[in-house]
């Protein structure tokens, strides 16, 4: 009898326990809800079970019922971006509260190491004024930061681990430098809270976050040899393809989103003649997947590392800047001056400031649609030959460049495609002359366009001038 007992007791709170309603680690206390929108909460409890959702900030009540799975989808009016702390009671018969909460605006980061690189750095790899940036983190009481862990699935997984935390001194080590940079630059602008979900793993392709179905139809991809199958946590699998969708990209769709930031592209360095192609796909598929319409997309071009020789990386970022043209509510930023002599070899460069301001920068002025702001940098246009010298044209240049002369990272070839460093210098409004004493009748004119080579030239509001070229020989 008294085993009876226990057994009964035992299953009792096992039902219990089974039935009290979970929710995945991204709804958590001091999370940032989408403004002025429905934003989507889910969970899993017994299968067919009602739940009841309750905001604070209406005082409203919401009824849904879970799937013959147990999974349960609910979308709740979220009001206009306050800091007042908000909660929200979910209920299968047992609550669960979620406290903390802010409604604001929400942006979802991605890539690899440079938009994962910590404010605390990497081994040997700093980041440009982070103990400032960390001692003062408690300052930024609106920004909230989900950090989420790397979790390579062979199959869509429905969960994966990555809380909210309040930026703090404490927490601020491990926030994604750049992402924190533009929600710092987000925040002071807009004056409403700011969410980071900061999903990336480094080293991973833009195949890793692909789905099995798209990846398995491209030709240099093999699945069967290409995943890792023994161990998929391990960190070794960076450059498999489909484990960062599965494992860390699916299990976060139904939260609500403003839109996108990207910063990849190292690990798809040779592969240039696919990427923009490939990165559309993934924009494409990101976008339907969530349901939320055309979202924004704003990326990062690579910025130099390398051989001054080499040319594999160059070819990487003029495909990212093709790209734009492929993805319509796009764009890329620059970041061809972000990096110190020392940082040849340096796949982490440490200025992650200016990198998050420039993405911000694109979100206020095209997302936001706040005048004033300069998004863009000076891009080329044209080149007419005149004599020995090569007049460029640019667009984004309406008021001229930083400097007049003394203009690095042009080179510039005549018939026999040899490229020789050249002399720049102001020939107009939005015009460059370029001149090398190697060169008698201009061919083609570069810029930029080395695994390594930094220039020096910006417009007014100092964005770079991106790097081009004006040939297409191979």
């Amino acid at each position: 009898m008294k085993k009876l007992l226990i057994s009964a007791f035992l299953l009792m709170t096992g039902i219990t326990a089974w039935s009290k309603v979970t929710l995945p680690d991204i709804l958590s206390d001091n999370m940032v809800l989408q403004q002025q929108t429905k934003a989507r909460l889910w969970g899993w409890t017994d299968p067919n079970k009602k739940v009841t959702i309750r905001t604070t900030w209406d005082e409203r009540t919401y009824t849904v019922e879970a799937d013959a799975q147990g999974k349960w989808l609910a979308a709740v009016d979220t009001p206009a971006a306050s800091y007042t702390p908000q909660s929200i009671l979910i209920s299968d018969d047992e609550t669960i509260t979620l406290s903390n909460i802010l409604i604001g605006e929400v942006w979802f980061c991605s890539g690899q190491s440079n938009m994962e690189m910590p404010l605390a750095g990497f081994d040997n790899c700093p980041i440009a004024g982070a103990n400032e940036t960390i001692a003062k983190a408690g300052q930024w009481k609106g920004i909230r930061v989900a950090m989420i862990e790397k979790n390579g699935q062979l199959e869509p997984a429905d969960r994966c681990k990555g809380s909210w935390k309040v930026s703090s001194p404490e927490n601020a080590p491990a926030f994604g430098a750049t992402a924190f940079h533009f929600a710092m630059m987000m925040n002071q602008v807009l004056n409403v809270p700011i969410g980071i979900i900061n999903c990336s793993w480094g080293g991973s392709t833009v195949e890793g976050w692909l789905p099995r179905e798209i990846v398995a139809q491209y030709p240099d991809i093999n699945l069967e040899r290409d995943i890792r199958k023994e161990e998929p946590h391990d960190w070794w699998h960076y450059l498999s393809p489909t484990l960062m969708y599965n494992g860390m990209l699916k299990p976060l769709q139904n939260y609500t989103i403003k839109g996108f930031l990207w910063y990849q592209g190292e690990s798809n360095v040779g592969k240039h003649k696919t990427y923009g192609e490939r990165l559309k796909t993934m924009v494409e598929l990101w976008r339907k997947e969530w349901g939320l319409g055309e979202l924004p997309f704003y990326f990062v071009e690579i910025a130099p590392f390398g051989s001054a020789e080499g040319t594999g990386n160059a070819l990487l970022r003029e495909a990212q800047f093709k790209a734009q043209a492929l993805i319509p509510n796009s764009a890329m930023i620059s970041t061809n001056d972000l990096v110190e002599p020392y940082e040849a070899y340096n796949i982490h460069p440490k200025d992650k400031k200016h990198v998050g301001e420039r993405l911000a920068y694109q979100a206020l002025s095209k997302t936001y649609h706040i005048g004033g702001i300069e998004p863009e940098s000076p891009v080329y246009k044209s080149m007419e030959i005149k004599d020995n010298a090569a007049i460029l044209s640019f667009s984004h240049a309406d008021n001229g460049f930083n400097r007049m002369n003394q203009m690095a990272g042009f080179e510039m070839a005549g018939e026999d495609k040899v490229f020789y460093p050249a002399q720049a210098e102001i020939a107009g409004r939005n015009q460059i002359k370029v001149t090398c004493e190697k060169v008698a009748r201009p061919v083609a004119v570069r810029y930029g366009f080395r695994d390594f080579l930094p220039g020096n030239v910006a417009n007014l509001r100092e964005l770079p001038l991106v790097p081009f070229r004006t040939d297409n020989w191979e």
